[in-house]
C-alpha cells in the first residue's frame, strides 16, 4: 500500500541531494583553491541515479531511485589571463572551475520540476489510499 509513497519520497530525497549539489556548484563558480588554501579550483559536482532493487522483490516492481554524488575529473578548469590575480600561475593565467551557469540553472529548473512530479505522484497515492478506506468503510 505505501510502496509508491515509498518510491515518491525516494525521488523527492534524491531531487533535493540534486538540487543541493547545483547550489553547491553555483556558489562555488568562481572559487579558486581548495578547502585548504591552496590554488587548486573548485571542481564541478553532479548527481547519478540508477533504479533502486531489492534481491527480494520482483524486479519488474519499482523501488525508488538510489544517486551518488561524483565529481568531475575530466573537464579541465577555465584558464583567464589576469595577471594580477593571487592565484595567476607563472603565465599569469589562474584556473576557475569548469561550471556553466546557464546549465546548472537548467538543471536547477529540470529538478525542481521532477521534485513537483514527485509531490504529485504522492498527493495522487495518498488520495487513492483514502478513496479505497472509503469503500471498505
Amino acid at each position: 500500500m505505501f510502496t509508491a509513497i515509498d518510491v515518491s519520497t525516494s525521488g523527492l530525497v534524491a531531487q533535493r541531494a540534486r538540487m543541493d549539489t547545483i547550489a553547491g556548484n553555483i556558489a562555488n563558480a568562481q572559487t579558486t583553491r581548495d578547502a585548504d588554501g591552496k590554488p587548486s579550483p573548485f571542481r564541478r559536482r553532479f548527481v547519478t541515479f540508477e533504479p533502486a532493487s531489492d534481491a527480494t522483490q520482483d524486479s519488474s516492481q519499482g523501488m525508488g531511485v538510489r544517486f551518488e554524488v561524483q565529481v568531475d575529473q575530466n573537464t579541465p578548469p577555465r584558464q583567464l589571463h589576469q595577471p594580477g590575480h593571487p592565484d595567476a600561475d607563472a603565465a599569469g593565467f589562474v584556473s576557475y572551475p569548469a561550471i556553466d551557469l546557464v546549465t546548472e540553472f537548467v538543471n536547477a529548473m529540470e529538478a525542481g520540476r521532477a521534485y513537483e512530479a514527485n509531490v504529485t505522484a504522492m498527493e495522487m497515492s495518498k488520495e487513492m489510499s483514502k478513496m479505497g478506506l472509503r469503500i471498505l468503510a
